[in-house]
């Protein structure tokens, strides 16, 4: 079957192109290298600037945001990011390594995303440990026979641990007594010295040295341990008892004690929860509360540390008697699921308090104030499986008249300074259990959002108990942070209410300060009102001259959702517009757009709640140029004079839009003065996207310029865009030299240069200098001549290379002194995973162009074959080698011995392909039809 590939070049074209990004480094990097994988690395210290760029092509001008990844595994973006083409880090941390992505997006194709990954380096101060084998610890420590003396860092990279004794370095069973090694799961932070059958010589001062080589110039570090016969782990004694029960506005003194421990243990002390209480201090190893408060309660930890075996720790559990909020249940007869008081039904009375220490609490019951009197009929327990703990109730047996009375629960921590609670229940015909309903006309409770609202209840019964209210639609909590709100007289209050606030809640008896029975519910609607939001909050309206207009202001959301009236001022002159009734929106008609109707419209859309505004901004102004970046060359030198000139490109953004652009006005300053030249630059009728230009003389070498651009239409002056052009020394083309075969035995590959908006980049490479692991059955063994010493270029397509991916090697900018050229070049690819290998030709005119003119894929065999292309290109050119990689990792691609020639290329097959060329004087007879175009034929 043949493939026909036709490649045509035109004089006019639409300026849009996709974005392109490359990230280059400018801060204080260490390092920035291709790893083993060609994965870009960024190596930086920590506590050092880093500073991204990402360079854009494309347009309209891309937009950068950068955005990173917790990690290398991680492919999801952090949600914040910054809107920047460069990327700043003022000294950089190390959980701010990472992976980097730069995306550059300018509506015109896919977004182009770039990533690099930053390694920040880093190196902390060594800690030493010494431990002991498990085995019988009651006499000395260091009569054991085994010491082990551990030193743990944390680097990046790993560290290297160098031991020493006194000068001595130790190196791994240099002696019968000394092992070094790392423990598992360490990760290389960890080195051991172990010293066996400990002798008399090893007591004595050992060092543990980590470098990491002093990358980054981060210098070494040690720390030193003097290991003698009287070394030993630390031990504590309290002063007081672990658990401590004080009475609040007490000075209490914890006194920890070191007991043993060489060298000298520090004692530290710290409280949980939290940081330890602002009214303490502490000196040595003694602590001291004064005027100690409930709050200051918890967990006090004594920690002695010297690092040789285990800290000692002593915890004190810190109580301090306190008690609050008495509560009591009335609970019917639950073998009768009964939920009213009945005579000769059973009743239980309880009583509870929340008290520190809970257990310490004595409760005592009175009757009509005298002492109850216990029998059989009335018997007193606590810890009830049902009630919360350390709880007491009174249980009254066949309940008769003569119970009905006033009961008082008292609760008390005897021989302590702390008031006691009680609280008092009456018993008798009129105890009923509680209801709970909505007062009529409260069911639905509508505010203004700001203002105050009050939900209401009512409970009748008796006791009343509290009413607890929750939210029933939303699971969020209450405007007090909480889930529920406790109130006593079944009105809930909400100061300044928002929108969020708006739904259904629920009111229900509480089961304490009442019966203890199932609660009762009630329901209650709470809408809260608020202003309109409308949209366009401002929309920019262009349009040509004399056209009709219509704005829309819509009411996205409100409360009520309805227009109640609308006002439109235009310049903020009243406008006639009549009411809209029923409606989302509203609509005004411009009839005609001219300089007396251009201008500010507002339309105010109310809900009889409050009032929010649309603005249109209506006009017949051009929209403002867009600068073209990327213009090939655009410095012209001006050989007479030390001046140059600017070739400067521009589309025009939405020419359509308005009346006809007439001209520019340029306007173009020194940046080191503050006079402006202006001209005015005439066009024609300008079609969307095309690239406009005008040549900039007399520039003077080496200053920069700012230049404005303003579209004049017959509305007048539209938006003006500004930018900034600085000198460049323009790049000259070469002549095509008479012998130009690149072999690549060079580093600097005949001037070929690797395409920074590509994906990865070519590799140079001989039999010498391939990898060993590289992978088999794919690539070539040798260059094109078969010597081990040949170089050649080749694509690497192992990880973490993905399909799709491109590698673009760019010649040196050619001269045209030939009409036809010849590109002639060997190729291999062999491989089971083979992608694609491209040639193209970028022309040098108004634009960079570029244009593919052969294409071959797939695996064509463990061989380098040749191929011929004949290119005619009309002006400067350049010649393109992309290697794209395919499904795997065995597709690597190779080129070699690339010719340039003038005239046309030789008719022979390409290879064992049998691939034929057609010549440029053949392909010329075919310019009439389709204009300059390169061809060839591929049979295959």
């Amino acid at each position: 079957m043949g493939v026909l590939l036709i490649s045509i070049f035109t004089s006019s074209f639409l300026s849009t192109a996709p974005a392109q990004a490359q990230i280059i480094h400018a801060g204080q990097a260490c390092v920035v290298k291709e790893d083993n994988i060609s994965e870009r690395v960024y190596t930086i210290r920590e506590g050092d600037t880093l500073v991204l760029q990402c360079l854009v092509t494309g347009h309209p001008r891309p937009q950068v945001r950068w955005t990173k990844t917790a990690g290398s595994a991680s492919d999801k973006f952090q949600e914040t990011s910054v809107l920047n083409e460069t990327l700043r880090i003022e000294k950089i941390q190390r959980l701010q390594g990472g992976r980097y992505y730069c995306k550059a997006e300018n509506g015109v194709g896919v977004p182009a995303i770039k990533s690099i990954r930053v390694d920040v380096q880093y190196l902390d101060e060594p800690v030493l440990t010494v431990h002991q084998t498990i085995s019988d610890v009651r006499g000395s420590f260091y009569q054991e026979k085994t010491v082990f003396l551990r030193c743990t860092v944390n680097s990046n990279p790993p560290a290297r641990f160098i031991w020493k004794r006194e000068a001595e370095i130790l190196s791994h069973s240099q002696d019968n007594g000394v092992d070094i090694y790392e423990p598992l799961y360490t990760q290389g932070e960890t080195k051991v010295l172990k010293l066996k059958n400990l002798r008399p010589q090893d007591y004595a001062s050992y060092t543990c040295q980590v470098s990491v080589r002093n990358v980054c110039s981060i210098p070494d570090k040690s720390i030193t341990f003097q290991l003698t016969n009287t070394t030993a782990p630390p031990a504590l004694k309290l002063s007081v008892n672990e658990t401590l029960v004080v009475n609040p506005g007490d000075n209490i003194t914890m006194q920890c004690s070191v007991t043993g421990g060489d060298p000298q243990p520090e004692v530290v002390w710290s409280h949980s929860p939290g940081p330890m209480p602002p009214n303490s201090l502490v000196q040595g190893g003694n602590l001291t509360i004064w005027r100690i408060r409930v709050e200051d309660s918890g967990y006090y930890n004594c920690t002695a540390i010297n690092n040789v075996g285990n800290p000692a720790k002593k915890i004190v559990n810190l109580l301090v008697r306190s008690m609050k909020n008495a509560t009591f249940q009335i609970t019917p007869d639950v073998i009768k699921e009964s939920e009213t008081i009945q005579l000769g039904q059973d009743l239980k009375l309880s009583c509870h308090v929340d008290a520190v220490p809970q257990e310490k609490v004595v409760y005592s019951w009175y009757k009509n104030g005298k002492p109850a009197r216990f029998s059989d009929r009335l018997l007193i327990t606590r810890n009830d499986p049902e009630l919360p703990p350390v709880t007491c109730s009174m249980e009254i047996i066949d309940l008769r008249f003569s119970d009905y009375g006033t009961y008082l629960c008292v609760a008390t921590f005897q021989g302590a300074p702390i008031p006691d609670l009680s609280v008092e229940v009456n018993i008798s015909s009129e105890t009923v259990p509680p209801t709970i309903s909505v007062p009529k006309g409260q069911s639905t409770v509508t505010v203004r959002e700001g203002s105050r609202a009050e939900l209401q209840c009512e409970v009748r019964g008796k006791p009343k108990p509290p009413i607890i209210w929750s939210r029933v639609d939303k699971e969020t909590p209450m405007p007090s942070g909480t889930m529920t709100m406790e109130t006593y007289n079944g009105k809930l209050h909400l100061e300044s209410v928002s929108r969020e606030m708006s739904g259904t809640y629920k009111c229900q008896t509480a089961r304490y300060n009442g019966f203890n029975i199932r609660p009762r519910e009630a329901l209650v609607q709470l809408n809260v009102q608020f202003p309109p939001v409308v949209e366009p909050a401002f929309q920019d309206i262009r349009q040509g001259m004399g056209h009709s207009v219509t704005l829309r202001c819509t009411m996205l959301k409100g409360s009520p959702m309805k227009v109640a009236t609308s006002v439109w001022r235009f310049n903020g002159s009243l406008l006639a517009q009549p009411l809209a009734e029923q409606q989302d929106y509203s609509e005004l008609k411009v009839d005609s757009v001219s300089w007396e109707t251009s201008g500010s419209y507002e339309c105010s859309i109310s809900n009889d709640v409050g009032v929010s505004a649309c603005l249109f901004q209506v006009s017949a102004k051009a929209y403002s140029p867009e600068f073209y970046y990327d213009t090939p060359n655009p410095t012209l030198s001006e050989k007479q004079s030390k001046n140059y000139s600017y070739v400067l490109q521009w589309t025009q953004k939405e020419p359509d839009a308005v009346d006809p652009i007439l001209k520019y006005r340029l306007e173009v300053r020194q940046l080191s003065q503050r006079n402006t030249i202006q001209t005015f630059i005439p066009v024609k009728k300008i079609e969307k996207g095309l690239l406009l230009e005008h040549i900039l003389p007399n520039l003077k070498v080496p200053q920069s310029y700012e230049v404005r651009l303003t579209p004049i239409t017959s509305f007048g002056a539209g938006d003006m865009a500004a930018r900034i052009i600085r000198y460049m020394e323009p790049e000259q083309p070469l002549p095509i030299p008479t012998d130009n075969t690149c072999r690549f035995e060079d580093e600097k590959i005949c001037g070929f240069m690797q395409d920074k908006m590509d994906n990865f980049d070519w590799t140079r490479q001989n039999a010498l200098t391939q990898n060993p692991k590289r992978t088999v059955n794919t690539g070539p063994p040798t260059d094109i001549s078969g010597t081990p010493e040949g170089y050649y270029m080749f694509i690497e397509a192992s990880r973490p290379r993905v399909t799709g991916d491109k590698a673009r090697l760019i010649s040196p900018l050619y001269n045209i002194t030939a009409k036809y050229y010849c590109v002639s070049f060997y190729y291999h690819m062999y491989g089971k995973h083979i992608g694609s290998l491209n040639l193209l030709v970028r022309v040098r005119n108004k634009r960079a162009i570029d244009t593919q003119v052969w294409s071959l894929s797939g695996n064509r065999g463990n061989m380098w074959q040749q191929a011929h292309v004949p290119i005619n290109p009309p002006g400067p050119f350049q010649i393109i080698f992309e290697g794209v990689r395919g499904t795997s990792y065995e597709g690597d691609i190779a080129i070699d011995d690339v010719t340039l020639k003038k005239g046309d290329c030789p008719r022979k097959p390409i290879g064992p392909n049998k691939g034929e060329t057609v010549s440029a004087s053949e392909a010329n007879k075919l310019v009439g039809r389709w204009g300059k175009f390169t061809f060839f034929l591929m049979v295959s």
